[in-house]
This record gives structure tokens, C-alpha cells and sequence, in this order.
């Protein structure tokens, strides 16, 4: 079977659905690969790449299946061979007039943004795809728009603060602007109505800004929900408060399905200080931020640039036709199980049946739901509630004091009984004993492989001393050489399988 490869006809649209790179793949698979002439030109993949690749200049409307990056104009659809599988983006929940036309085509279509999103269906999900590479390009937007720096810098001439940048929304697009904008020096805050994705954003050294409300749960579908009255009056409270403060704004907000919703209000965007940026990620569903143009950049009376490109992933063409063809690969590896170049279409695969939104003409969308889970259901504890919670209870301030009037008063009778001079060495002892309690309890726990090395090294220490000193004193020499072994030895024991859990089998 023939793959074409078309020539987008969106104006503006710089990526293609398929490189040199994964042309080889593709033909590896059993496919010929046919290519519109100038297919490429725009993300720099010139016709002489392709006919290295082993692809072949032609018609791709011909072709058996049709690759593209946008829907096929009706121009385009119209000049396909009946029985002819298109992929691409389709929008399928937002353009029902698209649907309906290519439900009266002998055809068939797929819509690459509707992959479920489910573990296995991760190397076909366009949308993750794109939305790593717009999240990263829009800081650069931003950065390019603000015209300050992101970090802060102490020089001869002045203290410059780092700026500070707000993240709406934490999925992929988020957590790349969050990862970005991090990376460059500023100040990173984000929220997010799905409480799961907080620690996903001090990973990434950001700051999680939570909204207290009964209606904020863990997520079943990997996607936000619209939230209810309450929800909203807490969160623009935020976002007013935010805006004032922070200098560029970068928002992410999508309900599958729904018009973006919207989380900056005018006034809001009239209380920022001049110069601030707004970079709208959803300006092609509605915008999460009102005055935001799709496709434009404006900029306010008070000085705020409002950025709503809708091609922000376009802005990088190589990278994202590279990372959109690997997602087309992997689509075909799927459906050719054989690597003969002939597609199987299996119902029975839910992640084919949920693509497919027309099959040979007839209307197959919308799918049936996929359950899906987002977050792992907390395991059962075998414990009673009232047993588990004494047991996480922190030790009370009177128990302690007691336990350290004990300790205290166990050293004295011992120094007491000691001989004078062991008196000195006790002392000492106690002391350590002390300083060590509160140095060690406060190391980071990222650090306690290496500490455990430098408590190897003074055991050590302990045990070349003792060796010396056992021709004098054997039986307390033994004692000191058999305590410092066993911290040795079982140091390097649990170092050991510490570093096993990072060594692949």
C-alpha cells in the first residue's frame, strides 16, 4: 500500500506529517511513500531528503493512505481515491460540520488528536506531542516579549530581581513552561485543579498555588473538570491577587470538548504592572484570558502584551514534524501487524476504534467512552484507622523532655562511676552524641548516600586506631574494631543496594 504525504494547505502551517527520518521507518514497515513536492520546504526537509529517505515524488491523494497535519481542505478531500484512509488532526468533538462531510465520503479517516490517553497509547499522543513544544516555545514568546531578564543577577550596576512567572494549568503544556521558564531563572508558580499534578510541579522547582474547595478531587481522566461556582469565585480571587504581582502570565487551560474556559478577566489584566505578558496557549478554543486575539498579539492600554498564537508548536517546524511523524510510526506499527504494508483497522484494539471517526463512509463518532485513571487507587491498610493514626502521631514535647532527663541522668551516673580518666572521654562522648542528633536529623535526604560514605570513612578511622591500641587494652580494642566493622561493612552493604535500584537488569 501507498502512503502520500501532503502539502499542508493552511496558510501559515510550517510542519508536515512526516520527515526523512521516519519515511525510512515507514518504508521499513512495507509502505511506499509518496511525497507532495515541497512538502517539507517550510520545516526545512528538502525533496532530495525525502528521495534519499527511499520516498518517491508524486500525488499523495492517490495514495492508499494520506498522511496530513491539518484536516484536508474539500478540495483536497475531493480529489481522494475511494477506499482511502486519511490521518490527521480533525478536531472531531469541536467540528461536527467536518464530520458529517467526511461521513458522506467513501472513506476513511482517523483523528490523531483523539488518542486515549492511556499508558500504551502514550507514543501515539499527538496533542502530548505538540503541547511539550508549544509549553516551551511560549516562554520563549514571552521572554522575547518581555524584554528583561528571567533570572536574578547582583552586578556592579544594580541588583536585578528575577522575574516571576505564573503557569495556569499543569498538563503537559504547563509542566513544559513551567520546566522552561524554571531553567531560565525566574520564579515559577502554577495551579491547577487536579491536586495530583503538585508534586510534578516541585519537581520541576515550581511553586503550587492550591484552592481550597470540596470540589477539588483527583483526576480519573488525566484531563481537568469543570469546576462548579465556588470553585471559580476562590480561584479569581487567586488570579486577581497573582496578576498584580507576577510579571508574565502563561495560560493552559482546556476542557476536552468545551470552549476554553476563562481565568483573566480585563480588570485582571488591567491590575498588571506595564510591560507584563500574557501568553494564551488557548486562544484557538475561545482563550483562557479576555482581549486575547487568536492568531495576534495586542497589547492593552496599560501596557500588558496579550500573545494568542495559535501556531506555537508550528514556531519549531523540524522538531515538531519529527516528533508528529514518530507518533504516525508508532500508529502504523499498530495497525501493520504483519510489516507487510498492509493496514489492519481492528475495532477490537480501543485504541483504533477511538480514532476512527468515519470507517468506510459510515459515522463512527463519537466512540465509547475509555476508562482510564489518571492516579492509582490507594492501597488497603491492613491496620485499623485508630491503630494507624496513634501510630503516625509525633511524639508529644512532655515525652521527649523525659526521655532526655533520663538519658542525662544515666551519663551522670556513669561519669560519676567512671574512673577520672575516662570522665573526660564520656564527656566527649555526650557531647558528640548531641551535635550529631542535630546536624544529622537535619541533612536532606538526598544526601544521605554520601554521608553514609563520610561515616564509613570515620569508622574507619576507629578501626585503624583500635587495631593500634590492641596490644595494650585487648578486650576494649576487640569491642571498638567489631562495633566499627559492622557500621562498615553494613554501610557499604545498604550503599550497594541503594545503587542496584538505578542499574537496568
Amino acid at each position: 500500500m501507498k502512503i502520500g504525504l501532503l502539502k499542508e494547505a493552511v496558510p501559515g502551517e510550517t510542519r508536515v506529517a512526516a520527515t526523512p527520518a521516519t519515511v525510512i521507518q515507514l518504508i521499513k514497515l512495507g509502505y511506499d511513500v509518496v511525497v507532495q513536492p515541497g512538502a517539507g520546504e517550510a520545516a526545512t526537509f528538502t525533496d532530495a531528503a525525502y528521495a534519499e529517505a527511499g520516498a518517491v515524488a508524486g500525488d499523495p491523494l492517490d495514495a492508499d493512505i494520506v498522511f496530513g497535519v491539518n484536516a484536508l481542505s474539500t478540495e483536497q478531500l475531493d480529489g481522494l481515491r475511494e477506499g482511502a484512509t486519511v490521518v490527521s488532526l480533525l478536531g472531531p468533538a469541536m467540528n461536527p460540520g467536518l464530520v458529517e462531510d467526511l461521513s458522506r465520503r467513501p472513506i476513511t479517516a482517523l483523528a490523531m488528536d483523539a488518542v486515549p490517553r492511556i499508558s500504551r497509547a502514550q507514543s501515539l499522543d499527538v496533542l502530548s506531542s505538540m503541547a511539550n513544544i508549544a509549553g516551551y516555545r511560549a516562554v520563549v514568546e514571552a521572554a522575547h516579549e518581555f524584554g528583561r531578564f528571567f533570572t536574578g543577577q547582583v552586578t556592579a550596576a544594580g541588583k536585578v530581581p528575577p522575574a516571576k512567572v505564573l503557569v495556569a494549568g499543569c498538563g503537559v503544556a504547563g509542566l513544559a513552561a513551567i520546566g522552561a521558564a524554571g531553567s531560565l531563572g525566574a520564579v515559577v508558580r502554577a495551579t491547577d485543579p487536579r491536586p495530583e499534578v503538585a508534586d510534578q510541579v516541585r519537581s520541576l522547582s515550581g511553586e503550587y498555588l492550591s484552592i481550597e474547595s470540596p470540589e477539588v478531587e483527583v483526576s480519573a481522566t488525566g484531563y481537568a473538570k469543570e469546576m462548579g461556582d465556588g470553585y471559580k469565585a476562590r480561584e479569581a480571587e487567586m488570579y486577581a491577587a497573582q496578576a498584580r504581582d507576577v510579571d508574565i502570565i502563561i495560560t493552559t487551560a482546556l476542557i476536552p470538548g468545551k470552549p476554553a474556559p476563562r481565568l483573566i478577566t480585563a480588570e485582571m489584566v488591567a491590575g498588571m504592572r506595564p510591560g507584563s505578558v500574557i501568553v494564551d496557549m488557548a486562544a484557538a478554543n475561545g482563550g483562557n484570558v479576555e482581549g486575547t486575539v487568536a492568531g495576534k498579539k495586542v497589547v492593552t492600554q496599560n501596557g500588558v502584551t496579550i500573545i494568542g498564537y495559535t501556531d506555537l508548536a508550528g514556531r519549531l517546524p523540524a522538531q515538531a514534524s519529527q516528533l508528529y511523524g514518530t507518533n504516525l510510526v508508532n500508529l502504523m506499527k499498530l495497525m501493520t501487524p504483519g510489516k507487510d504494508g498492509q493496514l489492519v483497522l481492528s475495532f477490537d484494539d480501543v485504541v483504533q476504534r477511538s480514532i476512527t471517526v468515519v470507517r468506510g463512509g459510515e459515522c463512527t463518532w463519537p466512540p465509547p467512552p475509555v476508562p482510564v485513571s489518571a492516579a492509582p487507587a490507594a492501597a488497603p491498610s491492613a491496620r485499623p484507622k485508630a491503630e494507624e493514626s496513634r501510630a503516625k502521631q509525633p511524639m508529644s514535647a512532655g515525652r521527649r523532655l523525659g526521655l532526655v532527663f533520663t538519658a542525662a541522668a544515666l551519663l551522670f551516673g556513669l561519669v560519676a562511676i567512671s574512673p577520672a580518666a575516662l570522665q573526660v572521654h564520656l564527656t566527649v562522648f555526650a557531647l558528640a552524641i548531641v551535635i550529631g542528633y542535630y546536624v544529622i536529623g537535619h541533612v536532606h535526604h538526598a544526601l544521605h548516600t554520601p554521608l553514609m560514605s563520610v561515616t564509613n570513612a570515620i569508622s574507619g578511622i576507629i578501626v585503624v586506631g583500635a587495631i593500634l591500641q590492641i596490644g595494650r587494652d585487648p578486650a576494649l580494642a576487640g569491642v571498638a574494631i567489631l562495633l566499627a566493622s559492622i557500621n562498615v561493612f553494613g554501610g557499604f552493604a545498604v550503599t550497594r543496594r541503594m545503587l542496584a535500584m538505578f542499574t537496568r537488569s
